[in-house]
């Protein structure tokens, strides 16, 4: 099935189990892993996808008697990650957790070194979430009509901070932007952590970040949480509204976790890979964990997420052209 964004209350906690193996192909993955899996996080440590990597790699190193070790290879838009693991051996031993920008960012670069659809294989959908409306406490909104009409106050002044360019909370803040007819400076950062490094002082005005980056952040009151982007309110984060019942009717946005290795990968030990991350997302610490950040878990099959990562990008291409919006470098 097409992951429906308008369907995220429903899919989350949604699970699937891996095909039967012939008996080879059974003793190939049960081969798999006898040394180290790499993680590959395309982005600086400390943001939403961070996080959500931590959590899966801590217990599949256990279960896999293995470990899984994080690699933070952040910058490009994620494009320098991405680019690792497409020219990483097809065994297994390179995985990647990939977002909104894998799927997008063949619109937003004029020249990559892989293609999202050729040269990875799916693995699972692992979750989906919305993306957090925040602002610093000193700024002197609390909704986001409060800051509609600030930003119309202080036209050409306002910034909004993303964790890069074309990802998701950088095409929430130009959705945001266009439908409420505001003017808003694009300020990427190399990663979430160094954009709420500057928010927080209130070095730019807002961001539009994954709830897994900053819900924490939010509920402690470090930053001042004001709304959701999906179209409903979200089921671990219930205490904000969704932009659209603030004001901004139609806006919906979510983005997602996922989970790709290199293309040639042998069947079984996707199978395998795929099986035993699903069976993690199923253990309640986990999904406890994983609910702290704000996300609803999915846990979908290969192929479900293949058609998902067809879709996302259908759906943001036309959205990316209008907006003009292209790398940085």
């Amino acid at each position: 099935m097409t992951i429906d964004r308008r369907s995220l209350i429903a899919l989350a906690g949604a699970s699937a189990a891996a095909p039967l193996l012939p008996c080879a192909a059974r003793a190939q993955s049960q081969a798999w892993p006898n040394r180290p899996v790499r993680l590959i996080v395309p982005f600086a440590p400390g943001g939403g996808t961070d996080g959500v990597a931590r959590i899966l790699s801590a217990r599949l190193s256990d279960k896999w008697g293995q470990q899984m070790v994080i690699e933070n290879r952040g910058g490009a838009g994620s494009n320098i990650g991405i680019e690792h693991v497409a020219r990483s051996d097809a065994d297994g031993y390179t995985v990647l957790i990939a977002s909104l920008p894998f799927a997008i960012n063949r619109y937003v670069y004029p020249a990559l070194g892989y293609d999202c659809f050729t040269d990875f294989a799916p693995v699972t959908l692992i979750c989906l979430y919305p993306n957090l409306m925040i602002v610093p406490n000193s700024s002197p909104v609390k909704s986001v009509m409060e800051f509609i009409e600030y930003a119309k106050a202080n036209k050409g002044k306002i910034t909004y901070g993303s964790s890069g360019t074309g990802t998701s909370p950088h095409l929430s803040g130009e959705l945001f932007k266009r439908m409420t007819g505001i003017e808003m400076t694009h300020i990427p950062y190399r990663g979430v952590a160094p954009a709420l490094n500057d928010l927080i002082p209130g070095r730019i005005d807002v961001m539009f970040n994954t709830i897994g980056g900053t819900l924490q952040q939010a509920r402690a009151g470090q930053v001042r949480g004001i709304a959701v982007s999906t179209a409903e309110r979200f089921p671990t984060a219930p205490e904000f509204p969704t932009v659209a019942e603030s004001g901004v009717p139609g806006f919906n946005v979510s983005a997602w976790y996922s989970l790709f290795v290199p293309a040639k990968t042998p069947p079984a030990v996707i199978a395998r890979i795929h099986q035993d991350t699903v069976d993690v997302l199923q253990e309640p610490p986990v999904r406890e964990r994983l609910g702290n950040l704000g996300v609803g878990i999915v846990a979908s099959t290969p192929a479900e997420l293949g058609r998902h990562l067809k879709s996302e990008s259908d759906l943001w291409a036309p959205v990316i052209k209008a907006a003009g919006i292209k790398s940085e470098g």
